[in-house]
């Protein structure tokens, strides 16, 4: 389809419009980060590296970045092993409720953050007794990290088919060898891009973090929070979410990577 000269320029209009709302706020954030200002006035008075130097300093900010990464690494763990399982059970077998199950799994990605942590406060608290802490964040968050595993996974699992996996078991083998030397071997790009997603995805969530974590856990985006507007920490706590857009960037870049080379390859 052929667009016009003029639909071109207000699509281009349009397009860059959009990408400055978005990008204009992070590259103030990041110019905020080099202030001199200690209470990020606009413009900037002067520039400095000093709150990048106290940034990397702050003990209570490389105990966020530790607890942050802690809960993100087992979070993600926990969904690639069950968006796995979930995944090859939908796709692989017939039984009744199997498209409501499917829904219920996608459901989590979907709910409002806030829905998503009111309800897992009450579980948590109410219904099962037990006291918050950085496990219940964990939980919490795999509820939403298991979505973004098994649309990789089961994305895959659809276009590979069953062909190879009936030789295997026509030759013999078992489920688990079959899995091991067949399924899973096709489904290593897939999970790897999931994880790191998964990963990002947990890493930067704060709304259903502040419901489910208990007193004396910090993960990074909470202590950003308590620390934007207190005295002489807003310029670190703008550092902070440079690194933290960074991090973020880094891993969803390597699955958009990693899915063009599947496209490539196929």
């Amino acid at each position: 389809m052929r667009l016009s000269r003029i639909s071109r320029t207000v699509l281009g209009a349009v397009t860059a419009v959009i990408l400055a709302v978005i990008y204009l706020p992070l590259a103030v954030v990041f110019i905020n980060s080099f202030s001199t200002s200690q209470s990020l006035s606009w413009p900037p008075p002067g520039f400095t590296l000093e709150w990048w130097g106290k940034a990397f300093q702050s003990a209570g900010a490389l105990e966020a970045v530790l607890t942050s990464v802690q809960v993100a690494l087992v979070a993600t763990v926990v969904s690639l092993a069950l968006g796995t399982l979930i995944s090859i059970a939908l796709q692989r077998f017939e039984f009744f409720g199997r498209e409501a199950v499917s829904l219920l799994v996608i459901l989590p990605i979907a709910l409002p953050g806030i829905i998503t942590g009111i309800a897992l406060n009450n579980f948590f608290r109410t219904i099962m007794g037990v006291p918050l802490s950085i496990w219940t964040v964990v939980i919490a968050h795999a509820t939403f990290c298991i979505v973004t595993v098994f649309n990789n996974v089961i994305a895959r699992l659809r276009r590979l088919g069953t062909n190879f996996e009936d030789a295997s078991a026509d030759l013999g083998a078992g489920l688990w060898t079959t899995f091991r030397l067949i399924t899973f071997p096709q489904l290593r790009s897939a999970l790897f891009a999931g994880g790191l997603l998964a990963f990002a995805l947990s890493f930067d969530e704060i709304i259903v973090t502040t419901f489910t974590v208990g007193s004396g856990v910090t993960t990074l985006p909470i202590f950003i929070l308590n620390n934007m507007f207190r005295p002489n920490q807003a310029p670190i706590v703008s550092v902070i979410a440079v690194v933290l857009v960074l991090i973020s960037i880094v891993p969803i870049y390597i699955a958009q990577r990693v899915a063009g080379a599947e496209k490539t390859l196929r």
